[in-house]
């Protein structure tokens, strides 16, 4: 039975957690997974302006919205950038990366079952290919959102939970900032990563694109 098929089962209860610290160094190694797009097009994905840089302060103009219960998510969309994905659960290999979603789908995304669920208090993870032999994937556009731009996650309990983008940068696999990325502000938040930055026949691409979002409606 594959992971795709498990998340139309009945949610399972949620795992205990490893500390933050652990799964940001497991992360930091996994994401390199992330990396089997082709890079072999015309134009590469879009790269985010440095005017996106997330600021390292609690942004002051979010609305409050109540954390959620724990629920599995079933799809994500980000309609500045036309995606409408459903999203499969993803965890740790038999070496300790993280899993990424088939690249023989181009319209899949993963949520990583070692964080929280989108919507309840913390981090958590979403992953996606930038593109595949065929073409782009899912989250080839993501260097292009901007602040303000939203993100829906429609969860299996019948909620969606509203993101709202303070944040896109580019960082490097050998100098990924684990802490700032992954680590809780106390508040419900999202974090969207794909590939990016320069790119190789031999490495492949030398970067992840990540998103930095926070809860601000509950639909």
């Amino acid at each position: 039975m594959s992971a795709f098929e498990l998340a139309d089962e009945e949610e399972p209860q949620p795992k205990k957690r490893a500390p933050w610290g652990v799964i940001a160094l497991v992360l930091l190694t996994g994401l390199a997974l992330i990396r089997n797009g082709s890079g072999e097009f015309d134009v590469g994905p879009p790269q985010p302006a440095s005017a996106a840089a997330a600021d390292s302060r609690v942004p002051g103009t979010f609305a409050k919205a109540q954390p959620l219960a724990f629920s599995m998510p079933d799809r994500v969309r980000i309609p500045s950038i036309r995606v409408d994905a459903p999203v499969m659960p993803v965890g740790l290999d038999a070496d300790g990366w993280v899993g990424a979603p088939p690249p023989e789908d181009p319209n899949l995304a993963g949520w990583f079952t070692g964080a929280v669920s989108p919507g309840e208090k913390g981090t958590a993870v979403v992953v996606g290919h930038v593109d595949n032999k065929q073409g782009p994937a899912v989250f080839y556009g993501l260097g292009a959102l901007k602040k303000g731009n939203r993100v829906d996650v429609a969860r299996k309990d019948g909620k969606t939970a509203v993101f709202e983008i303070y944040g896109i940068e580019v960082f490097a696999k050998n100098d990924f900032p684990g802490d700032r990325v992954y680590g809780s502000k106390g508040t419900p938040e999202l974090r969207v990563i794909t590939c990016g930055g320069g790119f190789s026949k031999q490495h492949g691409y030398d970067g992840n694109v990540v998103v930095f979002a926070r809860l601000v409606e509950v639909r």
